[in-house]
Parts: structure tokens; C-alpha cells; sequence
């Protein structure tokens, strides 16, 4: 038997979480020929869930994300040097 502590990251789960959520989003938008930055952006900045279609349940999907953690991850990813 190991004695080797399993370590794992909730952070870089809900990370892996939220990208998953956005991509689905983003397709969403554009499959209805929405701008999906634009409309993305919308939502972050007022969030109005008007501004994400219903298409693929993708309206249920971005309300499932945190909007303060939604922009700390896309800050994170800009500028980790990673």
C-alpha cells in the first residue's frame, strides 16, 4: 500500500467546469447567429440572461456559473503567465 496523499484542486475542477459551460454557451450563440462575445460579455456585465438564447438550454447552463467566478477565471486565464 502507497503512503502517498492523493491531492486534486476543486479549483481547477470548477475551472475545467466553467470552460465547459462557456464553450456550450459560445457554440450555442453561434449556431443562432448571435455574436457570441457580444452577447457573452452582455450577460457578465448586467446579467441579463435575455442576452444568452435558450438554444441547447445554453440560458440554463450560464446561470449555473457564479458571475464573480466567471470573471475571476477569464482574468486568471488572460494573465497567468502560464
Amino acid at each position: 500500500m502507497d503512503d502517498f496523499t492523493q491531492k486534486f484542486s476543486l479549483k481547477l475542477d470548477k475551472d475545467a467546469e466553467i470552460r465547459q459551460i462557456l464553450t456550450a454557451v459560445y457554440r450555442a450563440l453561434e449556431e443562432k447567429g448571435y455574436n457570441p462575445i457580444n452577447q457573452i460579455v452582455g450577460y457578465i456585465l448586467s446579467e441579463d440572461p435575455t442576452y444568452i438564447t435558450n438554444h441547447n438550454n445554453a440560458r440554463t447552463l450560464i446561470r449555473k456559473i457564479d458571475r464573480d467566478e466567471l470573471l475571476q477565471v477569464l482574468v486568471r486565464r488572460y494573465l497567468d503567465p502560464q
